[in-house]
C-alpha cells in the first residue's frame, strides 16, 4: 500500500521549518513574516587600550538596551576555502630564487596544508542579530537603526545576505553541511 506524502517523514530538518523563500537578505516564512537582521564584522576589542575598550563595551550596553523588540544573537561558523591562498603561495614559491625565502614559503604551505587536514576545521566565525517582522517599513527602520547604533560602537555591520542566511540555516539544521534548499530562490 502506498503511503500518503504526509505519512512519509522527511530526513531533512529544513523540511519541517515553515520557510517559503529566501530573498533580498530575508527569510520569508509561510506566515507572511520575514526573518532578517544584520551581520556584524568581528573586532577584537581586547587589543585596544583600556579606555577605548571600556567605551566600546559601554556603547554596546546602550545599544542592546535600546532594542525594544525580540531578537536573536547568532554566532555561526562559515567554512573557509584556503585553496586560493595555497595556490598563491605555490606561485610565490616557484618564483622565489633565494633558498631562505623558499624555506619560509614552504613552511607556510605546510601549515596551510595542515589546516586543510581533517583534524582541523578552518572557519570564520560570524556574528548576527536577527529579528522577525511582517511590515517592510518596520524592517527597514530596524535595520537602519541597528547599523547606525553599531557604528556608534565602532563596529561595522550590514544587512544579512541570502548567502548569510543559508549559512545560518545550514549551521543549525545540518551541522554546517550545505544544502540546496530546492524551494528557495538564488543566492546573493
Amino acid at each position: 500500500m502506498a503511503k500518503n506524502k504526509e505519512d512519509v517523514a522527511s530526513k531533512w530538518s529544513e523540511d519541517w521549518v515553515p520557510i517559503k523563500n529566501i530573498m533580498n537578505g530575508m527569510i520569508q516564512l509561510e506566515s507572511g513574516e520575514y526573518v532578517t537582521g544584520i551581520k556584524i564584522a568581528p573586532r577584537n576589542i581586547f587589543i585596544l587600550d583600556s579606555g577605548t575598550r571600556d567605551n566600546v563595551i559601554y556603547q554596546l550596553q546602550n545599544f542592546y538596551n535600546s532594542i525594544n523588540f525580540e531578537f536573536w544573537l547568532v554566532v555561526a561558523d562559515r567554512p573557509v576555502d584556503i585553496n586560493v591562498y595555497l595556490s598563491q603561495l605555490q606561485i610565490l614559491y616557484n618564483r622565489a630564487t633565494n633558498a631562505n625565502t623558499r624555506k619560509l614559503i614552504q613552511q607556510d604551505i605546510n601549515k596551510a596544508n595542515m589546516f586543510m587536514s581533517a583534524e582541523y576545521n578552518v572557519v570564520d566565525t560570524e556574528y548576527y542579530i536577527l529579528f522577525k517582522e511582517r511590515k517592510m517599513d518596520v524592517i527597514q527602520k530596524r535595520l537602519h537603526s541597528m547599523i547606525s547604533n553599531l557604528a556608534n560602537c565602532g563596529l561595522n555591520s550590514q544587512q544579512t545576505s541570502n548567502n548569510d542566511l543559508r549559512v545560518i540555516l545550514d549551521n543549525f539544521f545540518n551541522g554546517g553541511a550545505a544544502t540546496t534548499f530546492s524551494g528557495m530562490v538564488g543566492v546573493g
